[in-house]
């Protein structure tokens, strides 16, 4: 018969003063963080009276969404006061290509530098990595005049490409790196049983990339939605994403400015990362961890 074994030495405390400090610096950094947002929330349901009391942080008193209402389909972006749901569907028009086409780019470079080992791939990855690094406000008026003698400058064709040119260094990286941990077998029986280059891609390699598809969408989504450079530089007057309109929306005001439409505008604008963060984040930790920094 087995003798059960007892622990020995003293039983852990439950709470600690490094746990304490754990806890305490957890709960300020949220409320450092959720502050804002909360003093956004709170002025976009008050009325403009209540307001000017200056209780930024209390409930509102009346609960209005009239604000919203404004910001979303009268506020003044200028000239024009259609409110910001012109810049919204601005945007989604913007997104959806730029997110697929540099996605799609992106995994093809990753795949080919991974496994068709190319001569001077390294240095073409290298290259590729540098633009990376350089301000994007180095590259505008080169490619404000590029695209002028193409004759697509201001269209929605002109943002597209400019957001997948700039999108692909960190979406190569990150597809190069993921692939460098799978295992290189699977590509070597491909190519014994006659695999070719897309053959291999599209059967083989891109049904394992969901972690990395899911990571890529997430970080390209919040970028290029929440992009103002490039929208204001490239877009054209007739394609300007939403954050150009809540930049105008902020600015154009005359008389008394209505902090509670800006604030109802600025939360219109930041909803779409919002809500693809809430919905995947969990999956973006999965994806990182699955191989977004192996390599």
């Amino acid at each position: 018969m087995n003798a059960t074994v007892q622990p020995q030495g003293r039983r852990p405390r439950r709470l600690t003063a490094g746990r304490i400090g754990v806890y305490v610096f957890l709960v300020t950094a949220a409320l450092f963080f959720l502050l804002p947002l909360w003093i956004m929330v709170m002025t976009s349901l008050k009325p403009m009276d209540e307001i000017r009391l200056g209780n930024i942080v209390a409930l509102p008193a009346t609960l209005t969404l009239e604000a919203w209402s404004r910001a979303w389909s009268s506020a003044c972006t200028g000239l024009e006061c259609n409110g910001i749901s012109v810049g919204f569907w601005n945007s989604v028009r913007i997104l959806i290509p730029s997110v697929i086409l540099s996605i799609i780019v992106g995994a093809i470079n990753g795949y080919a530098l991974s496994f068709w080992r190319v001569k001077g791939a390294n240095v073409m990855f290298g290259v590729l990595l540098l633009g990376a690094f350089i301000p994007y406000q180095v590259f505008l008026y080169p490619l404000v005049r590029i695209f002028s003698t193409t004759g697509i400058y201001n269209s929605l064709a002109c943002i597209v490409i400019v957001h997948v040119i700039f999108g692909l260094p960190t979406m190569t990286l990150l597809f190069r790196n993921y692939y460098a941990g799978l295992p290189i077998e699977l590509f070597k029986a491909a190519r014994v049983d006659g695999g070719g280059f897309w053959t291999i891609f599209l059967r083989v390699i891109l049904p394992m990339s969901t972690p990395m598809l899911i990571v890529a969408t997430i970080l390209q989504v919040t970028g290029i939605w929440n992009d103002f450079i490039f929208g204001l530089t490239f877009a054209g007057r007739e394609n300007l994403p939403m954050t150009v309109q809540l930049n105008n929306i902020v600015h154009s005001t005359q008389g008394e400015r209505a902090y509670n439409v800006d604030m109802a505008a600025t939360m219109l604008a930041a909803l779409v990362p919002l809500v693809v963060y809430f919905v995947s984040g969990r999956w973006f930790v999965r994806g990182i961890a699955a191989g977004a920094v192996k390599g």
